[in-house]
């Protein structure tokens, strides 16, 4: 017997050596292609700070900057998960790739507007006026909402396609009646002496919001690994707001490109909003008549309108379920 007890004890031993050396379960690998922006800043917090680590992630942040390379490399499983507006999605979604929105990352509060001449005081003035915008971006997105509200489209004024740099140095240089822009060049269109601001998105929430997007094929395969870079972004904004001027640092520095001063990241920080676990909580409940339903519903109609794509999908069934808690 108490050779018995021997043996048994030296094995439970050797288990738990075993068991003790063992490697810990492999982390789940993700490659998410992203553009240079502000708004994907908290990612490389999540990254810096072990957030995805404690999710059981291993995330791979690539910059992509063209949505039509970004989108295509998301379709074809070269990346599991791309960061972009509600609007884009929709271009790039088919009956052949169908694509999920899983949660939101920034909101534009300001960063996006349109600078116009100062004897243009409203959207109807726009009527028949030279309005530079780049085409089958979120700026033509934005200022079709614009005029669709004011009973008025596209075809209602004379467009003309720049890039949105472009566009803010055509207005500030006169050589257009108005332009569909983002910072810096808000700033400078008001600073002209024929320019002001006509109207910002600090006017429409949830109308300019970046989210994290995915293949339904991806999501069915990787459901909790979803989840898991949802609550990783989740802690990641919610030390940003704990921790700003360390942050900044952060960000600007995974982010990059013009982007790369701590100084310029924080300036055009403060024309966006990121998406806390509250926010998304709400944003993306599908019965909220005011959140990214009513976004990509409003993206659908004037996407066909305009000839840019036709959805067949029911834009509530692109919405993932139960991710966002």
């Amino acid at each position: 017997m108490k050779s018995l007890l021997s043996r048994i004890g030296a094995t439970a031993i050797a288990l738990a050596t075993i068991s003790a050396f063992a490697p810990a379960q492999a982390a789940e690998k993700l490659t998410l292609a992203h553009s240079t922006w502000v708004g994907y800043g908290p990612l490389y917090i999540a990254k810096d700070k072990g957030f995805f680590a404690e999710e059981g992630l291993d995330v791979e942040l690539v910059i992509m900057e063209d949505a039509k390379t970004r989108m295509p490399a998301l379709a074809a499983g070269r990346v599991d998960v791309a960061v972009t507006t509600i609007d884009t999605v929709l271009t790039f979604t088919s009956e052949a790739h169908p694509l999920t929105y899983l949660f939101a990352l920034d909101d534009s509060a300001g960063g996006d507007g349109i600078v116009a001449n100062k004897e243009i005081t409203s959207v109807e003035d726009l009527k028949g006026k030279k309005i530079a915008y780049t085409e089958g971006s979120v700026s033509q997105f934005f200022l079709s909402v614009l005029l669709k509200e004011a009973g008025m489209s596209l075809a209602d004024v004379d467009s003309l396609n720049m890039t949105a740099g472009d566009a803010g140095a055509a207005f500030v240089a006169g050589r257009v009646d108005a332009a569909v822009t983002w910072e810096p060049w808000l700033t400078r269109g008001k600073a002209t002496d024929h320019g002001a601001l006509l109207v910002d998105s600090s006017t429409t929430p949830g109308l300019i919001t970046d989210v994290a997007v995915t293949t339904e094929e991806t999501l069915a395969a990787k459901p909790e690994a979803m989840a898991a870079l949802y609550r990783a972004w989740a802690k990641a904004v919610a030390w940003q707001k704990e921790n700003e001027a360390e942050g900044d640092e952060i960000m600007a520095k995974g982010v990059g490109g013009w982007l790369e001063d701590p100084e310029v990241f924080a300036e055009t920080r403060a024309g966006i909003v990121f998406y806390d676990a509250e926010m998304n909580k709400s944003f993306m409940d599908k019965s909220n008549e005011g959140g990214i339903l009513k976004t990509i519903i409003n993206a659908k109609t004037l996407g066909e309108e305009g000839g840019l794509f036709e959805l067949k999908a029911d834009p509530a069934s692109m919405i993932a379920s139960g991710l966002v808690k």
